[in-house]
């Protein structure tokens, strides 16, 4: 089982990165499963319907979702109709919307995918320690392969999530700070592991805004009106491969390709 994690898809350069590179990425590392961080994907933040739509249509298979779930209205048809849409798991009990699921497919193994959200210096939900350990013995009754998606500020968190899960766990790949690590590992029970997995969008930016706008902030402390930048779009992200059987990861490979200036991807299926 091969599974490709595409970091946060930001805005509309994001949606555009992933048609024109999923397709050859698929293909050069024969991907089974596709998941997807897109909070941000809806002109930066949140998501909708259409939106949503236009990513699966892409070839995502999963979408996850994190701190920027509710910013569009439209979410909420997507957490009561949509079974291929996540929101973190660590909502309080009430909440619309599933935090994981098990994907599955014709002659392939199954697979358990979970959404979770940190808590140091973010939004305060349940505790995703105590939520992920609950829900990764469940998922266990089904299948050996559960790829979790944390987003999550603070490297510790994440790391200490990963360590507490390794063995129980395929991967644990890291979302939030837009900034992909280059600390990707497999751990000794064998999980794979990245602290952040980086955004996909436009990287001629701060995090996919437009600089002058950010920088201006920072500057003057008064509120700026920060768009999704345009320029140098790359899709980042991790291909794991995982044993079909045992579910240990064998590879983590860290994954950052760019969109040729011509628009045309640079490896075409």
């Amino acid at each position: 089982m091969t599974i490709l994690f595409i970091g946060d898809i930001t805005g509309e350069p994001g949606r555009r990165a992933v048609k024109l590179l999923l397709p050859g990425l698929r293909d050069r590392y024969r991907v089974d499963l596709v998941i997807a961080n897109a909070e941000n994907a809806a002109g930066g933040s949140g998501i909708t319907p259409k939106v949503a739509d236009e990513i699966f249509a892409a070839g995502v298979d999963v979408i996850t979702n994190g701190d920027h779930l509710w910013d569009q209205k439209e979410v909420m048809e997507l957490l009561a109709n949509e079974k291929r849409f996540l929101r973190p798991l660590n909502y309080p009990p009430g909440t619309p919307g599933q935090g994981s699921l098990i994907w599955e497919r014709p002659g392939l193994p199954p697979v358990g995918v979970l959404n979770l959200q940190g808590r140091v210096f973010m939004h305060e939900l349940e505790n995703p320690f105590h939520a992920a350990r609950a829900e990764v013995t469940r998922l266990r009754q089904h299948t050996s392969i559960i790829f979790i998606d944390f987003h999550a500020e603070a490297t510790s968190e994440k790391i200490a999530l990963a360590r507490m899960l390794d063995g129980q766990v395929s991967a644990v790949i890291g979302t939030h700070t837009h900034v992909q690590t280059a600390d990707e590992q497999i751990l000794p029970g064998g999980t794979a592991y990245l602290t952040d997995a980086g955004f996909t969008g436009p990287h001629e930016s701060v995090l996919g805004r437009q600089i002058e706008p950010v920088i201006r902030r920072f500057l003057t402390n008064m509120p700026q009106r920060l768009e999704v930048a345009k320029d140098k779009l790359v899709l980042q992200g991790a291909v794991v491969e995982i044993d079909d059987t045992s579910g240990r990861a064998r590879r983590i490979l860290r994954v950052s390709e760019p969109v040729p200036a011509d628009g045309r991807p640079a490896h075409p299926g």
